[in-house]
This record gives C-alpha cells, structure tokens and sequence, in this order.
C-alpha cells in the first residue's frame, strides 16, 4: 500500500510541476507538503478524492498587472503587480503584499501557497493568498513611492475587501507604503473600511504588537520546542540571520526570555557581539539611518565584523534563520549541528534547503519550519482584523498575550499531529499535516468548488 500511495504522490507531483514550469521555488514548497502527504492518504484515502489535492496546488485566482508610475523626473515607468488569491476554504484570502526586484508569479505562487498551511495552523478563520510587485523601494524618493503605491492600489482594489481578500505588508512593504495604498484604497471606494489591509498604523486602524509579532511569534515558538525537550531559552545563546523586522524583535524577545543573542547580519556580511546584540545601537543603524550592519562593528569595540561568509558559522544554542528564502543549506547545517544546535526554527520563509533539512532530521535537531514557527505576523493581522470588525482596540500587552497563545497552540497542534501519525518530534510532517487536513476537511464540506 505504502508504494502505491508513494507512487500516487510522486504522480501528483509531476503534474503540478509540468504545469507550473520555471517556478523553482513554488516546486520546492508543494514538494515539502507532499512529501508528508503518504502518510495522510495511507490512514485515510478520501483525500485523494474528488480531486482535491489537485484542486488544493491550483490558485483559485491568479492576477497580474501592469503598474505605470512617474518618478520625480517625470519619466514613465512600468512595473508588474501580482495577486494570487489561493484558497478560500477558511475565510478570506490572507497574506502580505511584497515589494522587490526578485518578485515574479513563482515567488508569490510559493508564498502564498505555503500561506495556506499557515493560517490553517493559527485556528483563525482565514484563507491563503500573497502579492506583490517588482518594484524596488530601495533608492526611490518619498513622492515615488506613493505614486507607485497608489497606482498600484488602483488596479488591486477591484480584487480586495474585507470578506474578501486582505492584504498585508511583506518585504518592502511597511507601515509607509500600507498607508499610501489604504489612502488610495479609500480614496477609490469611497468608504472606510479598515478591514481590507492589516499592518495599518496604530491611530487608524492598526493593531499593537504587529510590528513586532513575526519575531516575538519566533521565539515564543522556539521557547516551546526547547520546553518539549526539557529546557528552557533562559542562558541559551541564539543565531539570528538577517537585520530587518523579524530579526530585530526576534532578537528583542529572545532577550526578554532570557537568551541572549549574539549575532545577526546583512547582505555585506554578519556580525558577532558575544555580550548580546545591543538592540537599540542595531535598531538606530537598521531602521534610523538605514546603514550596514558593518556600523554596529565601528561603534562596538568587542564586536566583530565578517565580511561576507556564513553565519551558521557561529556556534550558538539556537539558530533562526529570518533573512530569504534558501539561504541556510546542507553544508551550513552541518555547521550548525558540529556546533551543538539545539533548535532551529525558520523565521523567514522557506530558508532552509531541502539537504539542511533533511541534515538536522537526521542529527535528531528540532526543526521547526516557517509555517509553523513564523505565522505570529498573519496571527496577529488576524487579530487586526478582529479589532476592526468591531471597531476596537487592545493594548500592546493584551495582543502579546494573545499571539503568545496563539503560538502556543501552533507548537502543540503541530507536535500533537506529528505523534498521531507516527513521525514524534517532526515538526514538518506535523505542521504540513495539521494545516492540510483542516483546509482539506473545510474543501470536502464546500463541494467541487
């Protein structure tokens, strides 16, 4: 039985590759759900009716659209936005909106597929879904930008809506340009209607903790995973790539558990401050001037500065990757497992290869992966949503504790699930398979839609 449901899979999955050709990416997160999917069709093969698994790898609808700006000189610039919206089966669409060069319909595919698993995974009644642009942020004047966002706004606002789909910030995309895109939002559908974007600021609609929450979602997952093993992050010493919002309240929050972080980077390289990142020193540098991480080396004598290279390369407790996608692999985790790592767990989306995890399976490191460990942001955009629907607002705390619980919840659903179906300890089978049959089920009820 098991070598025909194999088979059967491995069938599902030429297809869904033959038909989405040249999406790398998008074939690497549909092969991880998969690779979990034997075990599910062998306990009950219901699943493979009706044609639901094929059903589930297609986007319900894809959009793609040009996107005309002027920039401050008054030449026309055309960029390409995109919306996939993936699967309603739970409620709205959800998912972040993503500014940068490398977006194409593949990148956004991948996003919003494992987007899906995701918010299955919170409990909260959303659907899957991701956008985007490849425009680049980097480099463009305040005027530029709202120009671009409004244009693009003036196409995706036929598409959006609060029971509908609702976007979120992404790469690129923060409180500034969400702000520029509910103004045009507005401005077109002459209504309010705060619902239809989450990531707003907090005196028009927005939500505490939502800046912080992909990264204090991290370590609170990471904290779980460490309790499952009988310890705890308190003396742990954490690994955190990438300088930018998940890793910066990663650190924070790591920091508040009683770890301590000692190293994170940039594109030019990372650095190590085995006192413990000086949070306020990095948040001046990264989000105040907009600098190199090579700065916090200047202004912190014991601090070292590693052009380039690997920062898996630093011994610690804990790693978490939080910069892009692939940037952790097999060799770096075998780095990290020669080291003594205790647990990883990806803040970022799909950073981690196939051989890196496939090597912390096999050393008996707990891996805990995006859809699982970094749903803390659309977790509290949820949340978001729920202050709007009935014209609230919480304080910081009361939302911290929440998306504490949330995470919470996650961790034991995904742990429980992964027991359930012979694989204890593996949070990949379990959180793919926990997040699947909730959006599978919810699909069997609704009928061939």
């Amino acid at each position: 039985m098991s070598g025909q449901v194999r088979a059967q899979v491995d069938k599902y999955f030429e297809v869904v590759a033959h038909r989405n050709a040249g999406e790398p990416e998008f074939h690497q997160a549909v092969a991880e759900v998969f690779e979990s999917l034997t075990v599910v069709l062998e306990r009950n093969s219901k699943y493979a009716d009706f044609g639901l698994i094929e059903r589930l790898c297609e986007p319900e609808r894809q959009i793609i659209f040009r996107v005309p700006w002027v920039d401050d000189q008054g030449c026309v610039h055309v960029n390409r936005g995109f919306r996939v919206q993936y699967n309603s089966a739970l409620g709205p669409y959800k998912g972040g909106l993503r500014f940068h060069p490398s977006v194409n319909l593949g990148i956004v595919k991948f996003l919003g597929f494992e987007q899906i698993f995701k918010n299955s995974l919170t409990g909260l009644p959303i659907g899957g879904g991701k956008g985007g642009s490849d425009f680049d942020p980097k480099g463009k004047s305040e005027g530029e930008i709202m120009r671009f966002c409004q244009s693009f706004m003036t196409e995706l606002n036929r598409h959006i809506g609060e029971y509908t789909d609702v976007p979120a910030g992404d790469i690129g995309v923060g409180g500034r340009e969400i702000g520029y895109l509910f103004g045009q939002y507005k401005r077109l559908t002459n209504t309010y209607e705060s619902g239809v974007l989450t990531g707003k600021g907090i005196n028009w609609g927005g939500s505490q903790v939502r800046t912080e929450a992909t990264g204090y979602g991290v370590a609170y997952f990471v904290a779980e995973m460490l309790k499952a093993k009988g310890e705890s992050v308190e003396g742990k010493t954490a690994v955190i790539s990438g300088s930018g919002n998940v890793a910066i309240y990663a650190i924070q929050k790591i920091h508040q558990l009683g770890g301590l972080a000692i190293a994170c980077s940039d594109s030019s390289g990372y650095i190590v401050d085995k006192k413990g990142i000086d949070l306020d020193l990095l948040k001046e540098i990264k989000e105040v001037r907009r600098g190199r991480i090579s700065e916090y080396a200047d202004a912190v004598p014991h601090a070292e500065f590693v052009a380039g290279g690997c920062i898996w390369d630093v011994p610690c407790d804990v790693a978490l990757p939080c910069a892009t996608q692939n940037e952790l692999d097999d060799s770096a985790a075998k780095t990290l497992i020669a080291n003594g790592v205790q647990a990883v767990a990806e803040g970022a989306n799909m950073p981690t290869t196939p051989g890196g995890i496939q090597a912390f399976r096999d050393a008996g490191v707990a891996f805990a992966p995006g859809k699982a460990a970094n749903a803390g942001g659309v977790a509290t955009s949820a949340l978001e949503m729920q202050q709007n629907a009935s014209r609230d607002s919480w304080s910081f705390e009361y939302t911290d504790e929440r998306l504490a619980g949330i995470m919470r919840g996650i961790h034991a659903r995904t742990i429980e699930t992964a027991a359930e179906y012979g694989k204890p300890g593996d949070y990949v089978h379990g959180a793919n398979i926990a997040g699947f049959v909730k959006v599978a089920d919810a699909m069997f009820a609704l009928g061939v839609i």
